[in-house]
């Protein structure tokens, strides 16, 4: 399989002083992989996806290069992000009562994602809806469509955020924090859901989260963030096993706080941060 998503050299500043939030990182997704973007809040996670969606505000500057399917997306117009989003690439947002309009039913608002795209007549759109409504595990798909998000649950409206995401067949979807605003039963339900639908569409997965054991649960490799560096990737195994950065040797240290002894120290991360606009410690 080749490269879906290509990123190289990419940096993205803000504002008139040019405040740079990524310093040139790397990254790369495979075709059907699952790559992991892990990091502590402000490290970068979500400004490297809404870069790759075209999503950053306008006062932001990107330079480098972000590849999908061998299209360069740097420089790439609105009306050729809005083509591309999702259709070919989707994103899960953390928080699915702000991705979702409260004004409009959810069954509207996935069948214009299908519309959109794809130009699905009424009855067939509605019925492809239905179906991927019971796919992701609501129950009663007709009464879930005609509902307003404020009446679903938070994992009700986690799953229609899902299947809004998978009904073009997008080959890549991002998860940005896909989980964190949902309860550990919930949650775990959740990732078992968008776990099976990865692997029924077939999709690319770019899985973003503070929590390293969400992410050992859903991915294969990772990539890990540090003040807008990626400063160590790898296999999901290899990088737990053999973690080569200091600060991916704390984030392990921290996930593992459940297993310290009383009396034991709390683990702390340090600050590698050399002033430079790099993180050293590699």
């Amino acid at each position: 399989m080749g490269a879906l998503l290509r990123v190289r050299d990419l940096h993205v500043d803000f504002g008139r002083r040019r405040v740079e939030a990524l310093h040139g990182i790397d990254l790369t997704v495979e075709a059907g992989a699952r790559v992991g973007l892990i990091g502590e809040s402000g490290s970068g996670k979500s400004v490297t996806a809404l870069a790759a969606m075209g999503l950053l505000p306008d006062n932001a500057h990107v330079s480098g290069s972000i590849e999908f399917a061998g299209r360069e997306l740097v420089g790439l117009s609105d009306a050729g992000f809005a083509a591309l989003r999702g259709d070919l690439v989707s994103m899960i947002f953390q928080e699915p009562m702000t991705a979702l309009d409260p004004t409009m039913r959810v069954g509207r608002q996935v069948a214009e994602v299908l519309r959109l795209h794809q130009g699905a007549p009424a009855g067939m759109a509605r019925a492809r809806v239905l179906e991927m409504l019971d796919r992701v595990g609501l129950p009663d798909p007709g009464r879930i469509s005609m509902s307003f998000p404020h009446q679903l649950s938070g994992g009700q409206r986690q799953r229609v955020l899902i299947a809004m995401a998978l009904i073009n067949q997008p080959g890549l979807v991002i998860c940005d924090e896909p989980t964190t605003a949902l309860d550990v039963t919930v949650q775990a339900r959740v990732l078992r859901l968008l776990d099976e639908q990865l692997d029924a569409a077939g999709a690319a997965c770019l899985f973003i989260s503070h929590d390293l054991a969400v992410v050992s649960q859903v991915c294969d490799e990772v990539a890990v963030m540090y003040r807008g560096d990626i400063v160590e990737a790898g296999s999901i195994a290899e990088v737990l096993a053999r973690p080569r950065h200091p600060y991916t040797a704390g984030l392990i240290a921290t996930a593992r706080i459940d297993e310290l002894a009383p009396g034991d120290r709390l683990p702390v991360i340090e600050d590698f941060w050399d002033g430079r606009g790099s993180a050293h410690g590699r």
